[in-house]
């Protein structure tokens, strides 16, 4: 038997009772099987009593091993819950698959990082993180792992939850943190990572003749003010009226090969222009000889493109996944699409009805050409094959 999945999600307004209810519909889809591996995100009235909640999931499915973290919504089981209290609970029994969890801290001084309790993540086949925002480095972690654990990826989302207090609140075994991250490597277990960055390329590639830092001076030999300039002229009416709402920038992330696809596009956004220099400056670091191409970011092109990423990777799994773990942008949902439940229901009807649960993030994790990064408005998914 393979990978089994089950999920909950409950808005009783008892944290403990709430949790219990939703960790109890988790339970139901294993068949009797052992939960290794539990995820919890709760949101609202949680976040008053987080050790109510973890002390429910753990009465009602004794995981193995549990991580999770607060945060400002949830989503699973096909529904989104952006506002009030809920909890949603992610169950796997990973068929002989290995889930190692972590609670890591982090320092940096005069440039130098110290990380202590993360465990180290090369040769995974991938690994879920769950950072608080304000206490841990995420950037430069995810840099450092690109070169420690080449090829692993790293999915999630920084907790979005907090304490009336504003202390954080994170998840580990029957423990609530609040501070550092939480995670957990995969061993052993088919996961595919999937980011859809929800953007859509206009006008042609060019390619960054002169650069340092994240400062572009040059694409193609000409000015770069000059030569986006020209390139936005040409464009047809309906790409002017896409970038009417916000131009963003998108940079091949070719990990040294020479064939790219759409995928490997890192969409960042346009920090500013020196219309004396005529230089560009962009919100990811840049250099000579990479290839650039502008976004434009619109509720039509973020549905289609959530579409897109999520059935290529069902086809590339060979058919419908176990289930799924999902971190949605918090600045999606209603405010994007303009209606409730989007994501929550682009992931049952593109997954056949797979299991997942998720939540409303502050920045999400996912990799794009080879390497994992910290990601705005993006819809991240970390696939289990079945």
């Amino acid at each position: 038997m393979g990978i089994r999945i089950g999920t909950g999600i409950s808005t009783h307004e008892d944290p403990r009772v709430g949790a219990i209810e939703a960790a109890q519909d988790a339970h139901a889809a294993l068949d009797g099987a052992a939960a290794d591996l539990v995820v919890v995100f709760a949101s609202g009235g949680h976040m008053e009593n987080p050790e109510a909640t973890v002390e429910g999931v753990h009465e009602a499915l004794r995981p193995g091993a549990l991580i999770g973290c607060g945060a400002g919504g949830v989503l699973g089981c096909g529904a989104e819950h952006e506002e009030g209290m809920a909890v949603a609970v992610w169950a796997a029994s990973l068929a002989g698959g290995q889930a190692q969890t972590f609670h890591a801290m982090a320092s940096i001084h005069e440039d130098t990082m110290t990380v202590i309790g993360m465990e180290d993540l090369a040769g995974a086949r991938g690994a879920i993180l769950l950072p608080d925002p304000f206490s841990f480095p995420t950037d430069p972690l995810l840099h450092d792992l690109a070169a420690r654990a080449p090829g692993v990826p790293v999915i999630g989302g920084l907790a979005s939850g907090r304490r009336p207090d504003e202390r954080g609140v994170l998840f580990h075994a029957d423990e609530v943190l609040d501070g550092g991250t939480v995670g957990v490597r995969l061993d052993d277990v088919e996961l595919l990572p999937c980011v859809s960055q929800g953007a859509t390329p206009v006008g042609p590639e060019m390619t960054i003749t002169e650069a340092e830092g994240n400062v572009i001076s040059e694409l193609a030999g000409q000015p770069a003010l000059d030569r986006i300039r020209a390139v936005i002229e040409e464009l047809d009416p309906v790409e002017r009226t896409l970038i009417a709402g916000g131009l963003l920038i998108g940079l091949v992330v070719d990990g040294g090969r020479p064939e790219y696809g759409h995928g490997d596009f890192l969409v960042r956004q346009l920090m500013g222009a020196d219309p004396v220099g005529g230089t560009l400056a962009v919100a990811a670091p840049v250099h000579p000889g990479q290839v650039l191409r502008l976004h434009a970011r619109d509720a039509a092109s973020a549905d289609r493109d959530l579409q897109d990423q999520l059935r290529l990777r069902v086809s590339a799994l060979g058919g419908r996944p176990a289930g799924a773990l999902a971190f949605s942008c918090n600045g999606r949902g209603r405010a994007m699409f303009g209606v409730e439940d989007h994501d929550a229901d682009a992931l049952s009807q593109e997954l056949a009805g797979a299991p997942s649960a998720g939540f409303f993030a502050a920045g999400e994790i996912g990799p794009v050409g080879g390497a994992s990064f910290l990601h705005a408005f993006t819809a991240t998914v970390a696939l289990f094959g079945a």
